[in-house]
């Protein structure tokens, strides 16, 4: 029983000092950096173009279609994007209306989509282990001040 009790310690602290940090960096980071464009793509915003699907590629979780992206005025054009929001009957080498509104990566299928949903729950993902991990920090915060302060009163007294 003492075994399971020290290895449970061991996991919380690991996840208190290592993972809520780095779950706060990259949910906090890594969704708002596209959350402001997956929003204005969603709501229409952004320079309307054409994405020609060159490339599929899958990992271990989702399937992209990369490609280029032109703008319709001729103003822009990006190589090696990530299709965002894409219609379920795209194929290789089609071309489809798309959305460039500033994200790192990709554009946007101007059907809708919920990759704004998804960057949003990342954002407040992120954002609640960074809160989280502020009270991780001030529990030996509070208590390394009671002991400072302790020692204080304590050299008062002589």
């Amino acid at each position: 029983m003492g075994t399971m009790s020290t290895l449970s310690d061991w996991r919380m602290k690991f996840f208190k000092w290592v993972g809520l940090p780095i779950i706060a960096f990259i949910g906090f980071f890594g969704g708002a950096t596209d959350l402001v464009p997956a929003w204005h793509a969603h709501n229409g915003h952004g320079t309307v173009g054409t994405f020609t699907a060159l490339r599929y590629e899958c990992g271990r979780h989702d399937c992209d279609f990369h490609g280029s992206w032109a703008a319709d005025d001729g103003s822009s054009r990006r190589e090696d994007v990530i299709l965002y929001d894409e219609p379920d009957a795209l194929r290789l080498g089609e071309t489809i209306p798309a959305l460039d509104s500033g994200a790192r990566a990709g554009v946007f299928g101007t059907e809708g989509g919920t990759t704004y949903l998804l960057m949003a729950g990342l954002t407040l993902g992120g954002v609640a282990a960074l809160i989280g991990w502020g009270f991780v920090l001030s529990v030996p915060l509070r208590k390394w001040r009671a002991k400072r302060a302790a020692r204080e009163d304590a050299k008062a007294l002589f």
